[in-house]
């Protein structure tokens, strides 16, 4: 559960947020529906942890993850479509680097018989359960596949993401955000 709890908030003269109290529950999905200005972004941006409010506390468990799509697009200049989004898989991808040079290692070795030989089997086998744990395996069939439902064809994927207008980059960031999986989504 989410909890949002006596947030305050002020803008020189202006109150935003005066003990402002929700919860979300596991699975609930809520809109905040507002004018513009009310400060429907600013709720959200405290609640993801981007800003804070001058009183109240927003609280979540603590193993739990959030994300949160940006009104403002900041994608790297230079990069595809497809590397973009496989950023998403950051601890996977770092797993993979570990695995190729834990392999390489295990290739030119003869101590087969040493305490660091098994020792660095044991270390392996534990990194490649952790990495198919992550979906190491189906990273690109798995973000290909989040693209194409965000309306993004095969040939988009090797595009540049500055060759698409900002609604299409939001499209690009909301895919990295669905393929963290986060427990909350802020959009």
């Amino acid at each position: 559960m989410l909890s949002v709890s006596d947030i305050y908030l002020q803008y020189g003269e202006r109150i935003l947020f005066d003990n402002i109290s929700f919860s979300v529950g596991e699975r609930e999905r809520i809109g905040l529906v507002g004018r513009n200005g009310a400060g429907k972004s600013t709720l959200l941006k405290i609640i993801a942890g981007v800003i804070s409010p001058d009183a109240g506390k927003v609280s979540r468990p603590g193993n739990s993850t959030l994300g949160f799509l940006h009104q403002e697009m900041n994608l790297p200049k230079g990069k595809t479509v497809r590397e973009e989004a496989m950023t998403a898989f950051e601890e996977a991808r770092e797993l993979e680097k570990r695995l190729e040079n834990i392999h390489k290692e295990v290739a030119e070795r003869t101590d087969y018989e040493s305490e660091g030989y098994s020792k660095l089997l044991t270390d392996m086998a534990d990194l490649e359960h952790r990495f198919h744990i992550l979906g190491g395996h189906q990273m690109q069939p798995t973000a290909e596949k989040v693209l194409k439902g965000l309306g993004f064809e095969d040939k988009d994927f090797e595009r540049l993401t500055d060759e698409f207008s900002g609604g299409w980059q939001m499209r690009i960031e909301l895919a990295k955000i669905l393929l963290r999986q986060p427990d909350f989504l802020l959009l």
